[in-house]
């Protein structure tokens, strides 16, 4: 089977949902520029060369419906016969997305794959605009419908997540990012066109455009006597805040794959290959447990151990299942490289574009740390889990 290379791997800024930079701008219009930015960043690469777009999206619908991997990748004038698909693994499905590219390159199907991730959770709320349930299966099987919030208060309480344990790690979520911000270290953003509708002195909307080049989620002002003071929102004396979970947040990300022939043909410099990938199952009413079992099973199927894994990158969807996971699998959290320029709790999560967002962010840090080997990792909602194992290119 042959190598993977990631050539390339940007994202856009996150931005806050409802309120943020990007909340008047189309999901399509966010991934098409950020499709465009990859190309242009790589090289010698042409648009015509790319075989085709796999496009992680979790709620595939009216904004962001009607197969937005193909839409996007015309939008950003890619040729029409650049093919273009639309994946759905919820939290997951921008790594899934890279993972599809990265096994199309592999079987020796296609040379050059986009793999990419985009969520605008201003247009499509979590659930989408119209869930239907099944109705009978409900019945027997909420926890499969269950409430995000609900499974972290589960895995708080299960496994002995305390709200002073959450509270810091969400501050100290918040720190980094302040820190990675102040000091230009989130390279793998590229400044990208937001929209924004200003009323002007005749009652009309004039529809302008600006330039968002930072993640605008991040709270420079946060601090733990602040998270203290928030009330549990998803149970009654629970610990589960605002302030130690997840932002939602509208984003875009996309990794340019190669085969090692292209590479060669283009004159390129790869960052890293797209090792393994895997993901697991897990009990629905606590899936934030997810990265505790993925983890793992991408080591086995590798052959290394958790200490061979110089960075991580373990989504924040909660403080209490990062915690928790980062326990279990033995994770020093003060030690270890885990979520170096903050995590979803400060950057927010994107839900679909998440698994994008975070490879850019780990092989970008791990070219400039030296870093070989880095594992990405989230829960997914339903019960699952993901991870994927990077290789850093020599």
């Amino acid at each position: 089977m042959r190598d993977a290379y990631i050539v390339t791997s940007v994202r856009t800024p996150g931005c806050r949902r409802l309120k943020g930079a990007f909340k008047d701008t189309r999901p399509e219009d966010l991934l098409a520029h950020i499709l465009k930015s990859a190309v242009e960043k790589t090289g010698n690469l042409e648009a015509k060369m790319i075989e085709d777009v796999m496009a992680g999206c979790s709620f595939p619908e009216a904004e962001q419906g009607l197969n937005i991997g193909r839409i996007a990748n015309q939008l950003a004038g890619f040729p029409a016969e650049v093919s273009g698909a639309t994946v759905n693994r919820f939290c997951s499905s921008g790594i899934e997305a890279i993972a599809l590219a990265s096994l199309r390159v592999m079987s020796g199907w296609s040379d050059v794959v986009i793999g990419a991730g985009v969520e605008s959770m201003t247009y499509v709320p979590m659930g989408g605009n119209a869930p239907r349930p099944h109705p009978d299966w409900t019945k027997e099987h909420a926890d499969l419908y269950t409430n995000m919030g609900i499974t972290a208060e589960n895995v708080a309480n299960r496994y002995n997540v305390s709200r002073e344990e959450q509270d810091e790690f969400a501050f100290n979520s918040q720190m980094k990012a302040v820190k990675a911000m102040k000091e230009g270290l989130f390279t793998e953003i590229v400044p990208t066109p937001a929209t924004k509708f200003v009323k002007q002195e005749d009652g009309t909307m004039k529809k302008e455009t600006f330039i968002q080049d930072f993640d605008d989620g991040i709270r420079e002002s946060t601090t733990l006597a602040g998270l203290n003071k928030l009330r549990a929102v998803f149970a009654v004396n629970g610990s589960v805040t605002a302030g130690n979970s997840s932002q939602t947040t509208d984003g875009a990300a996309a990794s340019v794959i190669m085969s090692g022939d292209m590479v060669k043909e283009l004159g390129v410099t790869p960052i890293a290959k797209v090792k393994v990938y895997s993901t697991v199952g897990c009990q629905a009413d606590e899936m934030g447990v997810g990265p505790r079992y993925a983890i793992p099973k991408v080591l086995e199927k590798a052959g290394l151990k958790i200490e061979d894994i110089g960075m991580f990158e373990i989504n924040e969807a909660f403080a209490s299942q990062a915690i928790y996971c980062c326990r279990e699998l033995g994770i020093d959290l003060e030690k270890s490289m885990v979520n170096i320029n903050g995590g979803a709790i400060a950057l927010g999560h994107p839900l679909g574009c998440t698994g994008a967002k975070l490879c850019a962010s780990l092989v970008s840090n791990m070219k400039k740390h030296g870093v070989k080997y880095g594992i990405e990792s989230m829960c997914i909602g339903g019960g699952m889990g993901a991870a994927a194992l990077f290789e850093l290119c020599e």
